[in-house]
């Protein structure tokens, strides 16, 4: 599967978080094996390990950019101003299109609660609006590490 769409979609659907879906969507930039990256964003789904701050999705990507920017770029400043720039048209990206990248605002329910997390299953907030987010996340991605 080369798609890195059809990639994340699929590894969210198998169990994976947000951060772990768009992380693993991008092999060829992160030079990981699936299971190192699935390591290294696990704590990053639910807007960071439930707090609901940062999307995931987006947490996922800005990791990437990361990833991409300290590949490309040999001078710290430049890789570090590159690297800021990038996540800033990310996030003004998705922001158009979700109004936020606060996990807690996309989902309208609390994770950190029982009662929250069973909104979430009987809403089919995964599929709703965490994929979604994904969907974007990798779509912006792409664009910008043209």
């Amino acid at each position: 599967m080369d798609n890195p769409h059809q990639k994340a979609l699929a590894i969210f659907r198998s169990g994976a978080n947000c951060a772990q879906s768009v992380l693993t969507a991008f092999p060829e930039v992160t030079k990981f094996d699936n299971d190192q990256a699935l390591a290294i964003s696990s704590g990053f789904g639910g807007g960071m390990g439930r707090l609901q701050e940062t999307c995931g999705a987006a947490t996922g990507a800005f990791m990437v950019i990361g990833i991409n920017n300290s590949r490309k770029y040999a001078d710290v400043d430049e890789r570090k101003n590159k690297t800021n720039t990038m996540i800033q048209e990310f996030n003004q990206r998705f922001t158009a299109l979700h109004k936020t990248t606060n996990c807690r605002q996309l989902l309208g329910v609390d994770l950190k609660t029982e009662e929250g997390r069973q909104m979430m299953q009987d809403k089919n907030l995964s599929e709703l609006v965490c994929s979604k987010c994904i969907s974007d996340s990798v779509k912006i991605l792409s664009e910008l590490m043209k």
